[in-house]
């Protein structure tokens, strides 16, 4: 997937992509809204406002939430229930979202209410739109969410700051909500009946996690082929194990991606090796990339699919539907089908940095690295080398294994039993993301190894893809000649592995 070349992405036109959020959340790209989306949202609005003239019962309209939805409340007091709601709400705990992920959220939530389905004023609306614009971002906890009635606790924190109330941050500065707007130039809502509950009642904060990680994640699975690519190199790997054969007769198209893949970016190398030249086959962290990175790369493109469903869907509750002269109660609100592939994300994305970790050991270990200096520095003894860097990725792995149990097999009922099955989605997606980090730091320390590894084998003598792998990782961090502190050489890696032009230049490495 290449980046696109545009600073804008409408909202209301199009089907958004994966990248869309990206691009929004952590590049800020602006956001505008399609003219032709507009007219739904205002039919939408003047249906609710007709129900509210006929004193119908609609639940959270005119009704109170969770337990309460069967207390009747009187058009007077329509706006006090929702300001009420927006504060009773706010209990978030913890520490605050990265601002690339509040970003998605906004964007996401705009997306969902701009589908017409919700009954919120566009005047709303296109205030979100204007805090993304102008760099207003509200200060939301990462906890509290149960994944079901919506993201409920950390959505009422973005809703606290269009109502001029809660924490934002502007330029940089945290600061009360209400000062935030004032020096964006942005006048805060006084929300009216539904729109705190539009605004609250939705899955945008574990899909906004969960997109910005499968991202990260699709684009890991490509440097996790780089690296394993270069590692089985300097280790004189047998080349056969990637050829064609053996992936077609079993037809997983992940596993025959990885193969492909490797085999282009060894085209030309010099270090691999015939079976029975060195030996007759690999150890399974070498031999078996294809069909554990494929494997990996299968359980992505799934993820991606029903995030982008998710994106693209209309979460809340009650859904309007005015065209039909209806208005149903149900369950998109629901995060289960997040929270699953959330949890298949976190184990997906772990199997990445538990395999590349035991490429890792066969780096460093003298009696598997083939004549490598031991822990590959030239001055064992007085120096450590990459010794300890294997302890670091052997010590993100075990992390991974405790954040990778599912989050998603549980469930604790709330609102006096009314909502007794949730979903924990915001959880999964959390520990999903903790997991892609740390895995992003694991094959940073493959790479580092493998680049060292290569100064002594003799780069020159490496294929052409991964003499790219090497010259990059080289602009960035030197050879290890004597001991030096290396955690910043490790976060310079990932850093790499993360920026834009590099990942615009690393697609051209590979064939799909």
């Amino acid at each position: 997937m290449q980046f696109v070349e545009q600073k804008e992405v409408t909202i209301g036109g199009d089907t958004l992509s994966l990248e869309d959020v990206v691009l929004v959340g952590r590049y800020h790209y602006k956001v505008c809204l399609a003219e032709n989306s507009k007219e739904k949202v205002i039919q939408s609005r003047q249906y609710v406002e007709k129900l509210l003239a006929e004193k119908k019962v609609v639940y959270g309209l005119t009704t109170g939430f969770g337990k309460f939805s069967d207390t009747y409340i009187s058009s007077d007091d329509a706006k006090d229930l929702q300001v009420n709601l927006i504060r009773s709400h706010a209990c978030g705990i913890g520490d605050p979202f990265p601002e690339e992920v509040v970003r998605a959220i906004i964007f996401l939530r705009i997306n969902s209410l701009m589908r017409g389905n919700s009954g919120i004023r566009l005047q709303v609306i296109e205030m979100m739109v204007e805090m993304l614009n102008k760099g207003v971002i509200p200060m939301i906890p990462e906890k509290g969410s149960l994944g079901a009635s919506g993201d409920l606790a950390p959505l009422s924190h973005l809703a606290l700051v269009m109502m001029g109330e809660g924490e934002a941050y502007y330029n940089g500065e945290l600061m009360e909500g209400g000062a935030a707007l004032y020096k964006a130039g942005i006048a805060p809502v006084s929300l009216e009946a539904k729109e705190g509950l539009a605004l609250i009642n939705g899955t945008q904060v574990m899909t906004g996690v969960g997109a910005i990680a499968c991202w990260d994640a699709m684009k890991l699975a490509k440097w996790a082929d780089s690296s394993a690519a270069l590692t089985t190199e300097v280790l004189r790997g047998v080349r056969q194990a990637f050829e064609p054969e053996t992936h077609e007769i079993r037809p997983h198209y992940g596993q025959q991606q990885v193969a492909r893949n490797v085999q282009m970016l060894t085209k030309g190398s010099q270090l691999m090796t015939n079976q029975g030249e060195v030996r007759v086959q690999d150890a399974y962290s070498l031999r078996c990339v294809p069909q554990v990175h494929g494997a990996t790369r299968d359980a992505l493109n799934y993820i991606h699919d029903k995030i982008v469903i998710e994106i693209n869907s209309v979460t809340d509750n009650p859904l309007i539907f005015a065209e039909k002269n209806k208005v149903i109660s149900g369950g998109n609100f629901h995060g289960q089908p997040i929270a699953l592939v959330m949890d298949f994300l976190s184990i997906a994305v772990a199997e990445l940095a538990n395999i590349s970790e035991r490429r890792i050991e066969r780096l460093v270990n003298p009696q598997l690295n083939d004549n490598l200096p031991p822990f590959l520095t030239k001055y064992g003894g007085t120096n450590s080398g990459f010794m300890i860097a294997q302890y670091a990725a052997a010590s993100l792995v075990s992390e991974n294994k405790s954040l990778a149990h599912p989050a998603s097999v549980d469930s604790i009922p709330s609102s006096a039993n009314q909502e007794d099955h949730v979903s924990m989605g915001t959880i999964a997606a959390r520990k999903a993301a903790k997991i892609v980090e740390n895995c992003r730091s694991v094959i940073s320390i493959e790479l580092l190894c493998g680049v060292q590894a290569a100064d002594y084998r003799g780069a020159h003598h490496l294929g052409d893809g991964t003499k790219w792998v090497y010259s990059t990782c080289r602009k960035y961090v030197p050879f290890l000649d004597t001991d030096r502190v290396l955690y910043k050489d490790f976060q310079k890696a990932a850093d790499f592995m993360k920026n834009i032009d590099v990942l615009r230049e690393m697609e051209e490495q590979f064939t799909e």
